[in-house]
């Protein structure tokens, strides 16, 4: 099977547009719940993008490494391009969350964050793929999930100011974490760097599920979805979802949402041709995220996010109320993005991170 499919694309596209939707609305006071993160416990749909592109960081890494492991291709070279990319994605976002304290931010400096999570990932996914069989991939998802479970349940309660992982991220980070009270010296960072832990989990997961499309094991995805979903059911009675952590029930329960997702994209895609929406996206993605990133920074920064909102959109909130045209920003600026990703994409402009 090649190296690329278009349902992959496609799917990633799809994440990175409702990156995209989540992240711009024209209201931060005014979303739909379907819209918004979980405040602490709980899953929303909004909290279900993350985990998705990550797991799909695992199933590119096993389409791309995964027939040139098995080829004999040289391990260094390999292990020097994982390495290479992931320090280019992890740069990026501190770049990124530069600009953003220097054009809008009274906080911090923030070094953690979502591309560097991402850089993270793709290093431990890469460096899985090249040096371990299934079986180790296996038990390394199991140590991880158990392990982190363990040591959380260890280290207090999963409240934002008492659970071990925010503590380790008030310590080290101390007022360059997301949230940081100086009177206490309590600090919280959803992208923290013990929850770094059960994300790479995710990403796992998503390395084997590549393994089985690469095979055409398409009963095995579905399997996995279904026994993922349920465990992730079980494990919640004990252990809550929540993104924030990323607990072992959230990357079960997650995981099997992104598993299914797989398995319809691949089915429709793939095998019956249906067209393969959001792959414009797909092929640009983090350049996608990074470009919006950037333009959500200037347009508030310039004072213009505030106009165009007031111009353009919110003459809605009469007849509709405010939800609606908070939406409606997000969805143009989705557009927009979509635009600039059909563009470079006609023109065969691919850029890679």
């Amino acid at each position: 099977m090649r190296d690329r499919l278009a349902s992959v694309d496609a799917l990633r596209g799809l994440t990175v547009a409702a990156m995209l939707l989540v992240n711009d609305p024209g209201d931060w006071g005014h979303l739909f719940a379907p819209l918004q993160h979980a405040v602490w416990h709980g899953c929303t749909p909004t909290d279900l993008v993350f985990p998705f592109f990550l797991f799909l960081v695992g199933v590119s890494l096993s389409l791309s490494l995964g027939p040139r492991v098995e080829a004999g291709a040289d391990a260094v070279a390999l292990r020097r391009s994982v390495l290479v990319r992931a320090l280019r994605i992890v740069l990026l976002g501190l770049l990124l969350h530069a600009v953003a304290h220097w054009l809008l931010d009274t906080r911090a400096f923030r070094p953690m964050g979502v591309l560097q999570r991402i850089g993270l990932c793709f290093a431990a996914g890469g460096m899985l793929v090249i040096h371990t069989k299934p079986r180790t991939q296996w038990a390394m998802f199991l140590a991880l999930l158990v392990g982190y479970t363990l040591a959380m349940a260890w280290g207090g309660p999963l409240t934002k100011e008492g659970n071990l992982a925010s503590r380790i991220d008030g310590a080290l980070l101390g007022r360059f974490a997301y949230e940081f009270d100086a009177v206490t010296g309590r600090g919280h960072e959803p992208e923290g760097l013990l929850s770094t832990l059960p994300a790479i989990a995710t990403t796992l997961l998503g390395v084997r599920a590549g393994d089985w499309l690469r095979r055409g094991r398409l009963r095995a995805i579905v399997g996995a979805a279904v026994a993922a979903l349920a465990a992730g059911v079980l494990a919640s009675l004990v252990v809550p979802l929540n993104k924030q952590l990323w607990t072992s029930s959230f990357v079960l329960w997650t995981g099997g949402w992104a598993l299914a997702a797989l398995a319809v994209a691949h089915v429709a895609i793939d095998r019956r041709g249906a067209p393969a929406i959001g792959r414009r996206f797909g092929v640009n993605a983090i350049a996608a995220y990074a470009g919006s990133w950037l333009m959500a920074c200037l347009l508030a920064a310039w004072g213009w996010q505030g106009p165009i909102y007031a111009h353009g959109f919110a003459w809605m909130t009469p007849l509709a109320g405010p939800q609606l045209p908070s939406l409606a920003y997000a969805l143009a600026f989705v557009g927009v993005w979509w635009a600039i990703v059909a563009l470079l994409d006609q023109r065969r402009i691919h850029i890679k991170i």
